[in-house]
């Protein structure tokens, strides 16, 4: 399994808030380049997203899935990308210094799909940079909801 963590400059209610908006997504999951539609219900388990994956025109359609959501605290998805496959993606929110800003960690690794035959230690090299840059903008897009509802 790869992890990469972080720590935002915002409380964990205002990262999970960008967690929360589905169609917030494809600022800050690199990768996803379009968002067709986002479930009602989103982020409740169950809840999908529908993204597009890649550069036009070359893109796939396929879609990420919630597995589990503890509001404020964490969010697990399957991510599909076929023809690669499916990957397990955890997210995790830790208060850190005094609530006032968030440890964040992700956590990914390949469920089902042609990845899977990967070494745990070749997806690692090709996750963790794509995946320490998407929490960079995790935490911009959160930094940047704190200074909009901020006076």
């Amino acid at each position: 399994m790869t992890e990469v963590s972080r720590v935002v400059d915002a409380p964990p209610q205002t990262v999970f808030a960008v967690l929360a908006d589905g169609w917030s997504y494809g600022g800050w999951v690199v990768g996803s380049s379009h968002i067709r539609a986002v479930d009602a219900g989103w982020p409740a388990v169950g809840s999908r997203i529908h993204h597009s994956v890649g550069s036009w025109p070359l893109q796939l359609q396929d879609e990420t899935t919630v597995v589990a959501v503890e509001t404020g605290v964490s969010l697990s998805l399957e991510a599909k990308a076929w023809p690669t496959g499916a990957a397990a993606v955890g997210l995790t929110l830790v208060p850190h210094d005094g609530g006032t800003r968030t440890l964040v960690r992700m956590t990914e690794h390949v469920v089902r799909g042609p990845a899977k035959v990967l070494p745990e230690a070749v997806q690692g090299l090709l996750l963790r940079p794509r995946n320490a840059e998407s929490l960079a903008r995790l935490g911009d897009l959160a930094v940047g909801r704190l200074a909009r509802v901020q006076p």
